[in-house]
This record gives structure tokens, C-alpha cells and sequence, in this order.
């Protein structure tokens, strides 16, 4: 029985060491998400979409290469 007791106490003693040097160290900070992309409209259909999937075109912004060249647009 005094060997289960002296198992806890050196269980216990070692789960605080280690909560505490955690607490000593300081956590690691989260990591920051990206910023939020603007969302825009296709100038053929309307479609929303972030800008960095957008195809860029001469009159406008479009959400595929075929509406930029449905309009007409040749960039």
C-alpha cells in the first residue's frame, strides 16, 4: 500500500513540475489567420467571387476566362 501511495505523490508531483513550467514558458500564440479578401462581382453575370479567382479583363473583372470572352473583353 505505501508503494501505490509513494507512485501517487511522484505522479502528482510531476503533473504540477510540468503545469507549471508550461505556465513559466508561456503558451504559443495562435497563429493569425489571412486577411479577408475582397469579394467582387463578375461583370457578366454576377456571380460573386474573392478577387484572387477573378480573370481580369479590359472592361472589368470576370469569374471565368469564357464571360470575359463573352463580353467581348480582350485583355
Amino acid at each position: 500500500m505505501k508503494y501505490l501511495l509513494l507512485l501517487a505523490v511522484i505522479v502528482a508531483v510531476l503533473w504540477f513540475a510540468r503545469s507549471r513550467s508550461g505556465v513559466a514558458q508561456g503558451r504559443k500564440p495562435t497563429p493569425t489567420p489571412p486577411p479577408p479578401q475582397p469579394v467582387l462581382a463578375c461583370a457578366h453575370c454576377g456571380v460573386h467571387l474573392p478577387r484572387a479567382e477573378m480573370v481580369a479583363g479590359l472592361r472589368g473583372l470576370y469569374c471565368t476566362e469564357a464571360h470575359r470572352l463573352a463580353r467581348g473583353d480582350i485583355a
